[in-house]
């Protein structure tokens, strides 16, 4: 699957699920463009309620890295 290019051009970015369950739908964005595609849904479609997120699953599973990363899942 291809993904975007960071600023650098080396590393690819990965794709990311975006789900809106007002829509019942699922589909991913490039990760540069995430913010944007899901603020132009949601204004468009759902006059700016946040009905489209990023995949709640993906958002807790990063905020795990995270938390592991600063050491605060260590006993």
């Amino acid at each position: 699957m291809p993904g975007a290019k960071n600023d650098s051009g080396d590393e690819d970015l990965p794709d990311i699920p975006v789900v809106c369950t007002k829509c019942d739908t699922r589909t991913t964005v490039p990760f540069p463009d995430v913010e944007d595609a899901v603020a132009r849904h949601n204004e468009g479609v759902h006059d700016g309620e946040a009905a489209a997120e990023v995949d709640p699953a993906v958002m807790d599973r990063l905020a795990d890295f995270v938390a592991e990363d600063l050491g605060l899942l260590e006993e």
